[in-house]
């Protein structure tokens, strides 16, 4: 009976040995890194491409720590509270809605741009210039939004006021088809819903946002707090890796992942991406001030926050 029971130990322990050994060929040859998964949300809009693209890297990466899952949102309201709520970890919002949201009290930070550009003022064909637009209505997908201070920066270059148009929100993805219809003249909204319109022939552009706001602010990467605070070294790494992300989207690379993203047409997106840059994406303190100006210009949001409020560092 001792004999059997030795030879039994015997057995056991050298099936442990092949299996701890079996264990690390698989850690080693699959270089497998324990990960922490990150929940971003967002828009389909191309302003969110540094995401897809991040998310594209971490995974080609063999020794990344992050693992991006990615929450697809049918509106600012719905994905503002999700974020505000911390049912995810953060999300590529307007970066008005944001400040706005910060100054309720939710406790946010804003990381980083979304892009530069890329935000147009699209009209009917029958729209000759803004002066035509009186008494029409244009379309803007949210009041606090940079879409909002670019329609107000067109008005006053061309010497109108607010109260001469029919001013309504709309969703990103209704405005081309709103527009072909007659039921709006015109509009301006984040991409690639701006080429949508050129590309299905319903108008043309106006205005490109950096003939009207030089360096324009619009969409960028927002935290929570308590992410920050719970996953301070992730939070970090993923900043680090957005930031590079941004700088790895050049035009051929933005139409790739933008195709795999948001199944957009290919027509679509080459003429988005002309308008639109990824590079450089920090928030500076000068960006910040300039937007607090305008939307304090325009009667649209005053706040006290300081840029210190709501940069993530």
């Amino acid at each position: 009976m001792k004999k059997l029971s030795r030879k039994v130990l015997a057995l056991l322990l050298v099936a442990a040995l092949l299996v701890t050994v079996g264990c690390g060929k698989k850690v080693a040859n699959n270089s497998e890194v324990e990960k922490t998964t990150v929940k971003i949300g967002y828009l389909p809009l191309t302003h969110a491409l540094p995401l897809f693209e991040e998310k594209e890297l971490l995974e080609a990466s063999s020794n990344s720590t992050i693992e991006v899952e990615l929450v697809k949102f049918g509106s600012w309201p719905e994905l503002l509270d999700a974020l505000n709520t911390g049912r995810i970890d953060g999300a590529s919002v307007l970066i008005e809605l944001a400040i706005k949201s910060i100054d309720e009290g939710n406790k946010l930070k804003i990381a980083a741009l979304g892009h530069r550009d890329g935000n147009a003022v699209i009209v009917a064909k029958d729209i000759e210039s803004a002066s035509d637009l009186k008494g029409k209505t244009f379309a803007i997908p949210h009041r606090m939004s940079s879409h909002n201070i670019l329609l107000h920066e067109l008005l006053e270059k061309n010497g109108l006021k607010i109260e001469e148009i029919n001013v309504v929100e709309l969703a990103p993805a209704e405005m081309p088809a709103a527009l072909a219809s007659g039921q709006i003249s015109g509009y301006c909204v984040a991409e690639p819903f701006g080429a949508k319109a050129i590309a299905i022939d319903a108008g043309k552009v106006l205005y490109q946002s950096n003939e009207l706001w030089e360096d324009s602010t619009c969409c960028g990467l927002v935290l929570t707090q308590a992410f920050i605070d719970e996953k301070a070294d992730i939070a970090k790494e993923y900043v680090k890796q957005y930031l590079e992300a941004g700088n790895q989207l050049d035009k051929e690379e933005a139409v790739t992942v933008a195709t795999k993203y948001l199944g957009q047409e290919k027509d679509v997106l080459d003429l988005s991406l002309e308008w639109i840059s990824y590079k450089d994406l920090t928030f500076t303190e000068e960006t910040y001030q300039d937007l607090l100006e305008k939307l304090k210009k325009y009667q649209i949001f005053e706040t006290s926050l300081s840029y210190e409020d709501v940069i993530y560092q």
